[in-house]
C-alpha cells in the first residue's frame, strides 16, 4: 500500500525512484495548463509538483532555510583565444564603425537554463548524492542505508541522512547494500531454495544446541554425519584435475586451460578460505560444487556430484565425451561461465537473484552527474564540486522545464 500511495497513477507525482509506475509517469507528464489560473496557482502548483520530486523526505521548513537566491552559474572561455589576446580587439574601431569578418564573428552561446538549479542545495544533502551515484533505487532507501549504519563519510560512520557535504568529501556504500539495492529480485524458485537453506540451517543449529542422548534400541538409524567441507573442497579439486587431463593437449587451446586452471586456483583460494572462515565453509562449498556441476552440463559431461562416500580422486564416466566433439559455441560457454563463477558466483543465501544480474527498468535511470565522481568497483564516490548551470546545461537532473522551476524559484523567493 505504501507503494501505491507513493506512485499514484490518477494523480501522478514523480519521485526520486527506479520503481516502474514511476518510470511511468515519466512517460506521461505533460505541460501544466495555466488557463484560467492566476499567478499565486501557479506558483502553489508548481512548488507542490516539483517538491514531490526534489526532496520529498525534507521538511518544508528545512528545505524554506536551505533555499537561496543565488544560482551558481559559469560561462565556458576559449582557452586559445585568451592566451593568444589580451582583449585589445575589442576597442578596435570603436567609433569608427569597424565590424569582424562575418566568419570570424562568435558563435552565440545557448542560454543558461538557470531556473533549473532552484534546488541545488538538496544535491549537496548525503541521501540524494547516494541515489544520483547509483547506490540506491531510490532516495528513501538511500536514507535507510544511512540510518542502518552502511555508510562512511571520510573513513567514519555517518548516520544522519541531511548531511551537507562538502567538495572532496568521499562516501562509499557496504557493497551487499548495493547489490541488493540495484540487483534483480529473487524469483520463486529462488526464494524456495533460499527458505530451504535457512531451514537447513536452524535445523542445524538446533540439533547442536540440544543434549545429546543415548541411542534405543528401537530407535530408527541415524543419518551418516555430513563430509567435512575440506574433503568436499578436495574432491571438486580432484575433477576439475580430471576434466582438465581426461582430453589431450593437442584439442585443448591455451584459452581454455587457462580458464580451467583459474577454477583451480579459485578453489584453492576457497580451501584455504575455510581455515579463516570454517562458518561460510558449507556455503562456499555448496556454492562451488553447483557452479562446477552447471560447467560440466555445459561441456556435455556426465559429472556425478561429490556424496559421502566418494574419495578425493574423482573418478571420470566412461560416457564422457571425447574432445573432438566440442564445438566452438560449447568452448566460448565455458569460458563465460568460468569467468561467472569467478566473478559472480551463485549463492542461494543472498537477499537478491545469484548471480547477480541489473534490476528491470533499471537503464531508464543510468547517469552519473558531473559534479560527482563514481567507482561501482568499491561502492564508492567523491563529491568533487557544487552543481553548476552552464549554456544549454544545468547540472541539477530534473524532470522539469524551466518554466516550471521558475515558478517555484518565484514563490520561494518571496519568503525569504
Amino acid at each position: 500500500m505504501r507503494i501505491r500511495r507513493a506512485h499514484g497513477l490518477k494523480r501522478p507525482k514523480l519521485r526520486q525512484s527506479w520503481n516502474k509506475f514511476n518510470l511511468y509517469n515519466l512517460s506521461r507528464v505533460e505541460p501544466d495548463n495555466r488557463r484560467n489560473r492566476t499567478f499565486f496557482q501557479q506558483k502553489w502548483t508548481a512548488k507542490a509538483v516539483s517538491r514531490a520530486y526534489h526532496g520529498e523526505t525534507v521538511k518544508e521548513k528545512h528545505w524554506q532555510r536551505m533555499f537561496r537566491r543565488r544560482l551558481r552559474a559559469v560561462v565556458p572561455m576559449d582557452p586559445e583565444q585568451l592566451a593568444r589576446s589580451d582583449g585589445y580587439e575589442h576597442a578596435e574601431g570603436r567609433g569608427s564603425g569597424l565590424e569582424p569578418h562575418p566568419n570570424k564573428k562568435p558563435k552565440p552561446f545557448p542560454k543558461t537554463p538557470y531556473m533549473n538549479m532552484t534546488y541545488a542545495p538538496l544535491e549537496r544533502r548525503l541521501d540524494t548524492a547516494i541515489f544520483r551515484a547509483m547506490f540506491a533505487s531510490s532516495t528513501r532507501q538511500a536514507r535507510q542505508f544511512v540510518v542502518h549504519g552502511d555508510v562512511k563519510v571520510n573513513g567514519k560512520k555517518m548516520i544522519y541522512p541531511g548531511y551537507q557535504l562538502n567538495p572532496g568529501d568521499m562516501f562509499q556504500v557496504e557493497p551487499e547494500r548495493v547489490l541488493f539495492a540495484t540487483g534483480a529480485p529473487k524469483d520463486a524458485r529462488e526464494r524456495r531454495a533460499g527458505r530451504k537453506a535457512r531451514q537447513k540451517k536452524e535445523a542445524a543449529a538446533t540439533s547442536t544446541d540440544e543434549p545429546s542422548t543415548p541411542p534405543s534400541q528401537n530407535s530408527p538409524p541415524e543419518d551418516p554425519p555430513p563430509d567435512d567441507p575440506k574433503e568436499t573442497l578436495q574432491s571438486l579439486l580432484s575433477q576439475a584435475r580430471t576434466l582438465l587431463t581426461s582430453s589431450s593437449s593437442s584439442s585443448l587451446s591455451g584459452k581454455r586451460k587457462q580458464d580451467l586452471r583459474s577454477f583451480q586456483r579459485l578453489l584453492k583460494k576457497t580451501l584455504s578460505r575455510t581455515r579463516l572462515f570454517p562458518q561460510q565453509s558449507t556455503t562456499l562449498t555448496d556454492s562451488l560444487d553447483a557452479q562446477l556441476q552447471e560447467l560440466t552440463q555445459k561441456l556435455n559431461l556426465d559429472h556425478t556430484p561429490a556424496s559421502s562416500t566418494t574419495s578425493s580422486q574423482a573418478k571420470v564416466d566412461s560416457r564422457d565425451r571425447s574432445p573432438e566433439s566440442m564445438t566452438p559455441e560449447n568452448s566460448s560457454l565455458l569460458r563465460k561461465a568460468l569467468a561467472e563463477a569467478r566473478d559472480n558466483p551463485i549463492d542461494v543465501t543472498k537477499p537478491y537473484a545469484t548471480p547477480w544480474r541489473p534490476r528491470p527498468y533499471m537503464s531508464a535511470f543510468a547517469f552519473i552527474p558531473r559534479y560527482l565522481e563514481v567507482h561501482h568497483k568499491i561502492c564508492s564516490a567523491v563529491y568533487l564540486r557544487h552543481p553548476v548551470a552552464r549554456p544549454g546545461l544545468a547540472e541539477v537532473p530534473t524532470p522539469f522545464g524551466s518554466d516550471l522551476n521558475s515558478l517555484a524559484f518565484n514563490w520561494y523567493l518571496r519568503r525569504r
